[in-house]
């Protein structure tokens, strides 16, 4: 069932092609959907890989053979199959991605291992090995498709496709990103939330890749939940084909890396808030500031812990200001709290300093900023320097529409 475009949705933005990326899409039928639901990307020879994937202990054979290729750092090819997860399906769907991955290695004449798959929707159904057969071969020869064009084939509850793009100078040169991303339920951080892919004409050394999309993960998508579920086929990939002719990046002491690992956490994080912005009956976008905390990840667990509260999501869903679920929130989250030095505010006003009412607090602010689409709550702990911020969306009976009947 298609379901309303998200309040929140941002326009799709022009993402330039990247040199040596080709990007394909076709319809191998995996559910009864009259679209698009396998990506192929083919890859520069030569191209770097990194990738953050999911710490569920349930997770699937693409994100088992996709961690372990990533240690070989190099990649030719990515694909992508929407409807299906092949989560929880054993050797038969280690057999089907296994099948893709030799298909694609022997069409481009590379090593198995610098083949991606990735697999979206439904857990528990392996994947059809002879639609993903047919699918794959009529791939391999399809005609180029734009980034809109790919990312609405990654998609499956998303109500808006989503991609993002930076820049950045080394030396001379202008490097470019183009990414997207699919995400919108089954959204917690545990490194990377959903299934996204940065591409870059840069030429980046595998490991120095894998630290800049490390640490923009930590600070982005792992800072990023919509329902404190935490998928089973979580995967962000980030891939550099060396194109654009730069002095190859191997660490920070190399010319223009700052401004490389800027960009990619710049592309991150707009990705993340897109994820966000399309949470499953999402009608507002929170973020959660955390500061006065005795270290940054205590702050972040108690960001957390306010932004997965049904309580306070509820709450901003109603529009009520109601500070003493967000109190409820921090004493729960199991890090270091003092009752009388906690300060709690939305949108810049204070409500509560130092563990009381504030005698002069006006609501009327409150309530109008919570009528807004972009709500923000302020949390001071009052205990150290520590400080996170971490993006949620509210909670509507939109989510539980879209959920009960996911499978339908």
């Amino acid at each position: 069932m298609a379901h309303p475009v998200s309040p929140l949705a941002s326009p799709f933005p022009a993402l330039p092609d990247i040199a040596g990326v080709t990007p394909r899409i076709v319809r191998a039928g995996y559910k009864d959907w009259g679209r698009c639901d396998l990506t192929y990307v083919e890859l520069a020879e030569g191209t770097s890989v990194a990738g953050v994937f999911t710490r569920n202990l349930c997770c699937s054979s693409e994100v088992e053979l996709g961690r372990a290729n990533v240690a070989f750092g190099r990649a030719r090819a990515l694909v992508v199959n929407a409807g299906n997860s092949n989560a929880f399906t054993g050797y038969r769907g280690r057999e089907a991605v296994e099948q893709i991955m030799d298909q694609v290695a022997g069409h481009l004449g590379c090593e198995r291992t610098q083949v991606f798959v990735s697999s979206t929707g439904v857990i528990g159904v392996p994947l059809p090995k002879d639609k993903a057969r047919e699918g794959v071969a009529r791939a391999l020869e399809a005609e180029r498709c734009n980034w809109e064009e790919a990312a609405n084939t990654i998609a499956t509850t998303d109500t808006f496709p989503k991609g993002a793009t930076a820049t950045a100078m080394i030396g001379d040169i202008e490097v470019t990103i183009s990414a997207i991303i699919k995400g919108s339920g089954m959204i917690a951080p545990d490194m990377a939330t959903m299934l996204g892919y940065l591409f870059t004409d840069a030429a980046v050394e595998p490991g120095f890749l894998q630290a800049c999309l490390s640490a923009a993960n930590e600070r982005t998508f792992s800072c990023i939940t919509v329902d404190s579920d935490t998928s089973t086929s979580d995967t962000v990939l980030a891939f550099a084909t060396g194109r654009a002719g730069n002095a190859p990046l191997a660490s920070f002491q190399s010319p223009g890396a700052h401004a490389f690992a800027a960009a990619v956490h710049d592309v991150c994080r707009q990705l993340a808030h897109l994820v966000v912005r399309d949470g499953e009956g999402a009608q507002k976008f929170i973020a959660v500031t955390v500061t006065g905390a005795v270290t940054d990840e205590s702050a972040r667990k108690v960001a957390l812990a306010i932004a997965n509260s049904p309580l306070v999501k509820t709450a901003i869903a109603g529009e009520d200001a109601n500070w003493g679920r967000v109190v409820m929130a921090v004493g729960k989250a199991g890090e270091p709290a003092d009752r009388d030095r906690l300060s709690i505010g939305f949108g810049g006003t204070w409500a509560a300093r130092e563990g009381v009412p504030l005698a002069d607090y006006d609501e009327a602010p409150v309530a109008e900023h919570l009528r807004g689409q972009d709500i923000s709550i302020e949390v001071d702990l009052g205990l150290g320097d520590g400080s996170a911020t971490v993006w949620t969306c509210d909670l509507t009976h939109g989510y539980i529409s879209i959920n009960a009947d996911y499978r339908s």
